[in-house]
């Protein structure tokens, strides 16, 4: 009598959750069917990721310019914030990068399961970024120290204490950023950024712009507590949405929102087995950039406002096509892993894939990249042929030496960037399918080339006037090289996926 009940009750929740499964297969077929702009469509998933990036970057840029006229010797303190956000890299590309394999996988995981992924996610990440800001505000005279100019070295301090909470909101915008576009959900991460960006602009105006209120003295500071303002509404206005959102998608399904929105172990487990390749890959990449960079900050403050600079311009509004087409393309590379994953079977550990199907896994990323070439190298010409950089250049810093400096920068390596372009594309192959690849990818390129610039220039003897000669061939010799073994390895893990060799972790609901 027991295994008859025992049986009823297996065979109910097998039916409950085919039940579930064939709603998502016809959610899904809505999906394909919907029109080329909407959200759950590359092109349309491309329009909201372009507005996404292009309000934080507008921002980067401004700030810079509030500070060059407040205090020119100050911009190269505003840097302390970037740096900051180099160490956040660490934990904000560790499991959110690793969350379109899982997450992202709509055809083999119930919606319950992914937003139950979303939310634990989230609360992981809440809590790793509340630690590191904790360990930067203690450590702010040690870190200022090191990627600070000497000159500016006692005023920065408190400029890295407002900034280092900034960590913890950057940890939670990149959880929900992450998870939401695995989701389909790319208006989320607009929200965040248009939230910040909407405080940022009043405040802006009434703190420290040049029409800001007679009687206020602003000082960088004051534009470090605005930033850290905006990172928190930001944050804010990210999760408030998606609870809105995830508690909608739910009330169609028999899962509870609280099961849906506890954590738990599984979830926690499938998060970690993808991102712990994630993880590594950023720490290794960050750490080495990090050993460079202070070498960069020894060289004087005008050689680390012009570094600044032209990390504000190379990476701020041109780098805004790059990320966008990147977040629409392993976004749909997830997709379409999910998809193959799912006809293959949820338990298979090793398949066969067809040249066909390897061909429908990594077209996103090779619609991204024809794009993307073709936008830098419209941007290069222009670029190298207006002039315009110099005169950007000094409106950020209000320095004519550093504006020369930079220029100097850009006319060397520019060209390098467009080669970053292709790769990044091409990476979003591997990391929204095997992390595992991705990692050794980049270890490749970070041990076989950077390790050993790192330690060649802690023995030649740089100064401010040779220390360039060196610098480009690091940073854009760095992205050549890793252009070549992206290439390389794409094409091996597309062989060893045709051969039936790659390993792949059964996928499990967490709810």
């Amino acid at each position: 009598m027991f295994s008859r009940w025992g049986y009823r009750k297996l065979k109910a929740t097998d039916d409950r959750d085919e039940e579930i499964r064939h709603e998502e297969i016809v959610h899904n077929d809505l999906n394909s069917k919907a029109k080329w702009w909407s959200r759950e469509r590359y092109f349309g998933s491309i329009l909201f990721n372009i507005c996404t990036f292009l309000l934080p970057a507008l921002y980067g840029t401004l700030s810079k310019l509030w500070v060059a006229q407040i205090d020119g010797s100050m911009v190269a303190t505003t840097d302390a914030y970037t740096y900051i956000g180099v160490f956040a890299e660490v934990i904000n590309e560790g499991l959110p990068r690793g969350v379109f394999t899982v997450i992202g996988d709509k055809a083999s995981r119930t919606i319950q399961s992914r937003i139950n992924l979303t939310y634990t996610l989230l609360y992981t990440q809440a809590l790793l970024g509340l630690l590191l800001s904790i360990i930067f505000c203690s450590a702010a005279s040690s870190f200022s120290s090191t990627f600070v100019p000497p000159e500016t070295k006692d005023a920065s301090i408190t400029y890295v204490r407002i900034s280092s909470f900034s960590t913890l909101f950057s940890a939670i915008n990149a959880a929900v950023g992450a998870s939401t576009r695995a989701l389909d959900r790319p208006d989320i991460p607009l929200a965040i950024n248009s939230a910040a960006v909407f405080v940022n602009i009043i405040l802006d105006l009434a703190l420290i712009s040049t029409v800001r209120a007679p009687g206020i003295n602003p000082t960088a500071n004051t534009q470090a507590g605005i930033r850290l303002a905006c990172d928190g509404c930001g944050a804010l206005a990210g999760v408030l949405y998606f609870i809105f959102t995830s508690k909608a998608a739910l009330s169609k399904t028999p899962i509870s929102m609280k099961m849906a929105t506890k954590p738990n172990y599984i979830a926690l487990k499938q998060l970690v087995r993808a991102g712990v390749f994630t993880f590594t890959e950023s720490a290794v990449r960050n750490a080495l950039y990090l050993w460079l960079i202070s070498n960069i900050v020894s060289m004087g403050n005008t050689y680390a406002t012009a570094w600044g600079v032209f990390n504000t311009i190379r990476w701020g509004l041109i780098m805004v096509p790059v990320q966008s087409l990147e977040a629409s393309a392993v976004t749909f590379v997830g997709h379409k892993w999910g998809d193959w994953r799912g006809k293959v079977g949820r338990e298979v550990r090793r398949a066969r894939a067809e040249w066909k199907d390897i061909w429908k896994i990594v077209q996103p990323a090779i619609k991204s990249f024809v794009i993307v070439f073709w936008i830098e190298i419209l941007l290069f010409i222009i670029l190298a042929f207006t002039g315009g950089v110099r005169s950007f250049a000094y409106y950020l810093s209000n320095s004519d030496t550093a504006a020369d400096v930079t220029e100097k920068m850009w006319k060397s390596i520019e060209w390098c960037y467009i080669f970053y372009a292709l790769s990044t594309q091409l990476a979003t192959i591997l990391l929204a399918t095997q992390p595992r690849w991705y990692l050794y990818q980049s270890l490749c390129s970070n041990i076989l080339y950077v390790l050993p610039w790192c330690i060649a220039v802690t023995k030649i003897d740089m100064n401010a006037d040779n220390a360039w000669l060196y610098h480009r061939w690091i940073f854009g010799g760095s992205l050549v090289v890793s252009f070549g073994i992206i290439v390389v390895v794409d094409a091996i893990w597309a062989i060893w996926l045709r051969s039936g060799k790659s390993e792949m972790a059964p996928i499990r609901d967490s709810v």
